[in-house]
This record gives structure tokens, C-alpha cells and sequence, in this order.
């Protein structure tokens, strides 16, 4: 009786499909989110309801740390999470995020993530979480409230940090700018009352997030790559069978390479739409590449063996 019981347990579960609630801070009605709707949409198909993706958008379930503060805890079971959170579970992942690494070159960025993928994944695996796929945030550029013709002119510069971000908490306090510390939900009304003067954000994230109405210019000179992972609570996935997370695995990885395009040019108009609404792009000179290049190598001595390892950093400069 009991082994019948149990077998029925199993098979009531399996009918009823594993549901994975997910935190996206990404807002509903984005290309990305429309893009998320029809991925999940297609894994409960493929999958006979075996794998139900719950997503909530727009920060619903909370900022990022929220969100994965949930996961760990159990009231979730994934995310998709941008720099500063992965790091917070496999800091070696931040190594492409480095100031100064790529400037203008996603191409390379993205390239170069592609292939320390394998090597991020295994570290993710460590730490009970599996990565369904790496998203391309895009390029990372400075908005500001005052007009600064170069790096030396952002000195003083009140600008929003993420809070607990180590990497751009280094970046501030090496580019000499001044770190606020904020919760992503915070920055709006922080700049509108000048709590914070500048903040940074890939193109689309900034119309997103609609910093562009508290801004006046945008500093044409990309400081950062930004990248986001779709991670899932690893025992929670294990559960599901081999089969169906075969299926899964193949179905979002077809999406977020579609995201990933999609967000390339949707980032580019973002561009062109903050050129159009008056956000004045300011030029810095060349000779500021090369200050890039000595921030950079400030920002590594500081951070390595803290936030990312020399592994990681080398792996890094071998696949540039």
C-alpha cells in the first residue's frame, strides 16, 4: 500500500510539472520580456508541462539581492541577474565586466564571454545554481546632470552606486567621482532630487529605467560591458528529468541568443532616441583611452583575489 502510494505521489508530480517562479527586473512590455513570455511559453509546451516558467517582471519580486535573498530561501527558484548579484555568487564571472576592458568593442565582449562560459558555468554549479544562458546587457555608458569634457572633469561627480558593488565601488573611488550607494529602485528619485548627479546603464536600461527625463548628457565613451545570466535553483532543475531539461536547456538557449540580438539593436536605438530627445553626447578625447587603460590596471590589482581570482583574470587576458 505505501509503495502504491508513493508511486502515485510520483506521478501526481509529474502531471502537475515543476513550476519555477523567476524575479526579472526587466519591465513587461520590453523586446526582452515579450521575448521571456514566448520562451516560457514554448518550454511548457515542449515539455508537456513538465518545466512551468513563472516569470514576474519589473523588479515585482524586488532589486536583484531581493530576489536571490528568495531563491535561497525557497520562495524562488531563478532569476535573471545582471553583474553585480552574479558576482555575489561567482565573483570570477565580473572579469568582463572590468572598466576599460572592451570600450566600444561588444563584439570581442561578447565573443570573449562565449567562450569563459564553460569555466563561469562550473563556478555557478558550486554554488547550487545552473545557468540556462548568459544575456549581452550591452555596453555601459555614463549619464550625468553636469556637462564633463573628460575623465579628469568627472572628479567630485555624486554618482549612483549599486550597493555592496565592489567593482564599480573601485572604479568611483579610483576615477576619483563620488560613490552613493543605492538600491536600483532608488536611482529615479534620486536624481531628481539630486541625492545623485550621474549614473550608468547600457542605452536601453537608461530609457528603461527612464533616467534620460533626469538627465542632459551622456558621456559617448563606453566605460563597461554588461552582462546577465538566467540562473535556476541546480537541485530544484536536477529534479526535472534528463529529457525534459534537455528540451528546456535547448529552447532557451535559441531565445537568449535571439535576446541578445534583439537587445544589440534595441540598445543602439536607445541611442539614437536619447540623441533625439536633446541628451547632449559629450566626446572625450583620445588620450583618455589611455587613462582607461592605467583605471583598468588599478581597479585589477585592487580586486584580484578579492571579488575575482587570477585564474579567472587570466583566462580572461588569454581569450581577448
Amino acid at each position: 500500500m505505501k509503495g502504491f502510494l508513493f508511486g502515485l505521489a510520483l506521478l501526481t508530480q509529474s502531471a502537475l510539472g515543476a513550476t519555477f517562479k523567476l524575479g526579472v527586473v526587466a519591465p513587461e512590455g520590453t523586446n526582452w520580456a515579450k521575448n521571456l513570455k514566448k520562451m516560457a511559453s514554448e518550454v511548457k509546451e515542449a515539455t508537456g508541462g513538465a518545466v512551468n516558467f513563472k516569470i514576474y517582471y519589473g523588479g515585482s519580486q524586488g532589486d536583484e539581492p531581493d530576489v536571490l535573498r528568495k531563491i535561497r530561501v525557497g520562495q524562488l527558484q531563478g532569476g535573471i541577474f545582471t553583474g553585480k548579484t552574479l558576482g555575489d555568487i561567482n565573483g570570477d564571472v565580473r572579469v568582463v565586466e572590468i572598466p576599460f576592458t572592451f570600450y566600444d568593442n561588444r563584439v570581442k565582449a561578447l565573443a570573449t564571454l562565449e567562450k569563459m562560459a564553460p569555466y563561469f558555468n562550473k563556478k555557478f554549479d558550486k554554488e547550487n545554481f545552473t545557468n540556462l544562458g548568459f544575456f549581452e546587457i550591452g555596453l555601459v555608458y555614463f549619464v550625468s546632470q553636469k556637462k564633463t569634457g573628460d575623465i579628469a572633469s568627472l572628479n567630485g561627480l555624486k554618482i549612483w552606486s549599486w550597493e555592496g558593488d565592489q567593482l564599480v565601488t573601485s572604479m568611483i573611488e579610483t576615477m576619483n567621482l563620488i560613490s552613493v550607494p543605492l538600491p536600483l529602485p532608488d536611482v529615479l528619485s534620486s536624481l531628481s532630487t539630486g541625492i545623485v548627479e550621474a549614473a550608468y546603464a547600457p542605452p536601453l536600461g537608461i530609457l528603461s529605467l527612464q533616467w534620460n527625463t533626469k538627465v542632459k548628457y551622456i558621456v559617448d565613451f563606453p566605460v563597461a560591458y554588461s552582462v546577465g545570466a538566467f540562473l535556476l535553483d541546480k537541485k530544484k532543475w536536477d529534479k526535472v528529468s534528463p529529457e525534459n531539461r534537455k528540451k528546456a536547456e535547448e529552447i532557451c538557449d535559441r531565445y537568449i541568443k535571439e535576446i541578445n540580438k534583439v537587445n544589440s539593436q534595441d540598445n543602439t536605438d536607445a541611442l539614437a532616441a536619447m540623441k533625439s530627445m536633446g541628451i547632449e553626447f559629450l566626446e572625450f578625447p583620445k588620450t583618455d583611452v589611455e587613462k582607461g587603460k592605467g583605471i583598468r590596471a588599478e581597479i585589477v590589482k585592487k580586486l584580484t583575489g578579492k571579488l575575482f581570482s587570477a585564474e579567472a583574470l587570466k583566462m580572461l587576458e588569454k581569450e581577448m
